[in-house]
């Protein structure tokens, strides 16, 4: 047994001493210790590790966008600056190996799919986000708008209470309206069951990547952790197996008269579910299971990143008095007093709310962290990032980086409406990731979440405090309390 204890020891220095043979390498995070490295910082719970992620951007940004750092003998970098970020982007599609763990959940979407996949399946699913497509949503986005706005209700003038629950509820059902083609509103148990499972799979993940040494497959594969996410899989592939044979069987049942609806009518709305039935039965391009995957992807992706965004967008307003009146303008503007659905004419003219959401998702990231396996050399600005290792991109590092100004910790829309408020650099915003894996989402998420913000505020005054806000990475940027707000219903004639 000693000789194996020595054995181990004499490899993991050596290991440690070999990892610099890069002599361009970035600099790295001080207090690494010998084997284990910086492991130590990842662990405690999700609070304590969203503390990690800023003070490791700031580090990052202070040394110049680009540091190293290490789990055990394995070498990571943490890049924080726009530029770098979007080298290694296009430069390495391949997610890390941590996505790995997400792929019982979601096997090879868009989110975690290799490379090889990625490309044909991207290419495929582009036009299922072309603009016509989403125009057939926006009766959607306005019915669920006001759903939410009547949920709302039993909360005016009752104090602080928990928004997110009704966020990430209507979110959840919207997803389903136009992925699956599924009315789920009435389902409240179905609706909770899901809630709960997506949001205990996000800690399993997140448990899993702090606990190294359950990085291994073998080990997981008989931990508590690995038994706890078998039982939310049943429930989350429930119900996107169940859709899914049933508007199967819809689409053989029914595929003569859609083409003539089509051919009489031009084209109607048409869930996501319906499009990749379309090119499985059509075409043969997906079976079965990938068009789960895809579907368990857009639905995740699609609710609880707009639910978040919603959220903190709601929290914001209500904590700015200024920026509340100038919403309240722009709608005024746009709107009046009358009460109408929001039309594609009305989604262009909402500048400042577009604003407010872009500057919503600058300050927190609903995704903060992404990750990619460096399968070459990446020569960067002052560094080059060696083969074989793991690039960890700092999306709230690039949102802080100076480039923004003096002042990137406030939150001001404004900066948005004018080229001369904004970075130079393009890519300074990555607030739906960046280059060729940039989220396929980002027009379907601004026509929604404009859409329920137009209406929230044509119906509703805001009070909140970002400032008291307790965040927490569960792969997302989640609140662990004090994100409450208080509503008050608006004057129909309020004159602003």
């Amino acid at each position: 047994m000693l000789m194996v204890v020595l054995i181990c020891v004499v490899f993991g220095l050596w290991a440690w001493s070999w990892r610099n043979t890069n002599k361009n390498e970035p600099p790295a995070v001080p207090g690494g210790l010998p084997l284990i490295g910086h492991a130590l910082s990842l662990m405690g719970d999700s609070a304590q590790l969203w503390n990690i992620v800023k003070e490791l951007s700031y580090e990052s940004i202070k040394a110049g966008g680009v540091i190293s750092a290490y789990i055990g003998p394995r070498t990571i970098y943490i890049v924080t600056d726009p530029d770098d970020f979007l080298t290694v982007s296009n430069a390495c599609l391949q997610k890390d190996g941590f996505y790995e763990f997400a792929k019982p959940w979601l096997g090879e979407g868009l989110v975690t799919g290799n490379v090889s996949i990625w490309k044909v399946h991207r290419r495929l699913l582009n036009p299922a986000f072309s603009q016509v497509v989403l125009d057939g949503f926006l009766d959607i986005f306005n019915k669920q708008s006001r759903r939410l706005v009547k949920d709302l209700e039993v909360e005016v003038g009752n104090g602080p209470f928990d928004h997110w629950v009704y966020t990430r509820h209507n979110a959840l059902e919207t997803i389903c309206l136009t992925a699956l083609g599924v009315d789920f509103t009435d389902k409240s148990v179905l609706n909770s069951e899901y809630v709960m499972a997506a949001e205990q799979m996000f800690n399993v993940l997140v448990d899993r990547f702090q606990k190294f040494w359950l990085h291994n497959h073998f080990i997981y594969s008989w931990s508590a952790l690995r038994k706890k996410q078998d039982e939310y899989l049943k429930i989350l592939h429930n119900m996107s197996y169940t859709v899914l044979k049933k508007r199967k069987a819809d689409y053989l049942n029914n595929r003569n008269k859609t083409e003539e609806k089509t051919q009489v009518s031009g084209a109607k709305f048409k869930p996501f579910m319906d499009l990749l039935l379309e090119l499985s039965i059509e075409k043969g391009a997906f079976n079965d299971r990938e068009i789960r995957e895809h579907v368990d992807t857009m639905i995740v992706g699609g609710h609880d990143t707009s639910a978040s965004v919603l959220m903190y967008s709601m929290l914001l307003v209500g904590s700015y008095p200024d920026v509340q009146e100038k919403v309240f303008q722009e709608l005024n503007n746009v709107f009046g007093d009358d009460d109408r659905d929001v039309t594609k004419q009305d989604l262009s003219q909402l500048c400042y709310l577009e604003a407010v959401l872009k500057e919503t998702m600058r300050i927190y990231p609903i995704v903060p962290v992404t990750a990619r396996y460096l399968d070459r050399d990446v020569k960067l600005r002052n560094c080059t990032l060696t083969k074989g290792r793991t690039c960890f991109m700092f999306v709230y590092g690039v949102h802080r980086h100076p480039m923004w100004g003096k002042d990137a910790e406030e939150f001001k829309p404004e900066r948005w409406l004018s080229p001369a408020t904004l970075p130079e650099c393009p890519t300074a915003f990555a607030g739906f990731g960046m280059g060729r894996r940039i989220c396929i989402g980002k027009s379907y998420a601004f026509m929604s979440m404009k859409t329920t913000l137009a209406h929230l505020f044509r119906h509703y005054r805001l009070k909140g405090n970002h400032s008291k806000l307790e965040a927490k990475i569960d792969v997302m940027l989640k609140p662990v309390s004090g994100y409450h707000i208080s509503i008050e219903r608006r004057n129909k004639d309020e004159n602003i």
